[in-house]
């Protein structure tokens, strides 16, 4: 891929996650109002994995530009693999 394409992926990866960024305040907000909250709860943490995940995802993109690698090489890592780094 060329600069371009590659900025443009990344331009990609990005306004998901800040889409997926307004929807995590959207269930926030929607727990903290009321009794609706477990079905937002689950949706939430559904959408924090993802979240994860996208921002794993562009860390690695990142780290391989940075070493002059390919960035188009880095792929998605399942959610157990991202979220056991915190463990």
């Amino acid at each position: 891929m060329n600069a371009e394409s590659e900025a443009a992926a990344e331009k990609r990866i990005l306004h998901r996650i800040s889409d997926m960024v307004a929807t995590e305040k959207r269930l926030r907000a929607q727990i903290a109002a009321g009794p609706d909250g477990d079905g937002a709860r689950a949706e939430l943490h559904e959408l924090e994995v993802e979240l994860d995940r996208c921002w794993d995802l562009l860390r690695q993109r990142r780290a391989l530009t940075e070493v002059g690698e390919d960035p188009a090489t880095a792929k998605a890592r399942p959610a157990g693999e991202v979220e056991g780094y915190l463990s």
